[in-house]
């Protein structure tokens, strides 16, 4: 990639963020390794997970959802930024642990048919093919189907995403499960906010066969 200005301070590098400001906004400290929120060191899960734990085994993440991170995955994900992809995704990808890695194929949290023609492309298996390239693993993109469409979960509390998400993915085929059946899968998505989204798809992941889920997002909300 030729030189260009990087994307936060300005300052000319040679990918679309500086070492400078990877290494200033990267989040240092201790996460729940069943939700990836952040918790006091030496603390490995938090209370909500200890009370109510959720469909997936493990979370992990690579940035906080704040700046500059929101809005970075903010460009990829609703003004056609798919030059974001590559970079978010190796961002992801250094942020996995051994632990983490535990898997044997990836799939995405899949996008309803009218979200999806509407937007173009799938930011979750945007980030998940590239994951998958780079980690020598298998990936599906149609491993899931969402199918039926729903509203936007952004300005919706807790209860009502829970019960606007029910029963909204299942396998996509025959084949999709066989596929699935036996299989430790690592689920992607953007962002992790309440996790209902990502306790529906593991769900339907269970069900299908797999053995395991583990979630890989971009960005975990505080």
């Amino acid at each position: 990639m030729l030189p260009s200005p990087c994307a936060v301070c300005r300052c000319w590098s040679s990918t679309r963020l500086c070492a400078a400001c990877l290494h200033r906004f990267r989040p240092v400290g201790s996460r729940c390794l069943r939700c990836a929120i952040r918790v006091p060191v030496g603390q490995p899960r938090c209370g909500t997970c200890l009370n109510s734990p959720p469909r997936f085994d493990r979370a992990a993440t690579a940035f906080d959802y704040a700046f500059p991170w929101d809005r970075l995955i903010a460009e990829f994900k609703f003004r056609g930024g798919l030059e974001w992809a590559g970079p978010l995704a190796d961002c992801l990808a250094d942020a996995l642990t051994p632990d983490d890695l535990q898997v044997d194929a990836i799939t995405p949290v899949p996008l309803a048919r009218q979200r999806l023609q509407e937007r173009g492309y799938n930011q979750s298996w945007e980030i998940a093919r590239r994951l998958a390239r780079r980690l020598g693993l298998p990936a599906r993109g149609d491993a899931l189907r969402r199918w039926r469409d729903t509203p936007h979960q952004v300005a919706l509390g807790r209860p009502a995403r829970d019960a606007n998400l029910r029963g909204a993915f299942m396998a996509d085929s025959a084949d999709a499960r066989a596929w699935m059946k036996g299989r430790r899968i690592a689920l992607v998505d953007d962002v992790l906010t309440t996790g209902t989204t990502a306790n529906e798809a593991a769900r339907a992941l269970r069900e299908a066969g797999a053995a395991s889920v583990h979630l890989w997002v971009l960005a975990r909300t505080a």
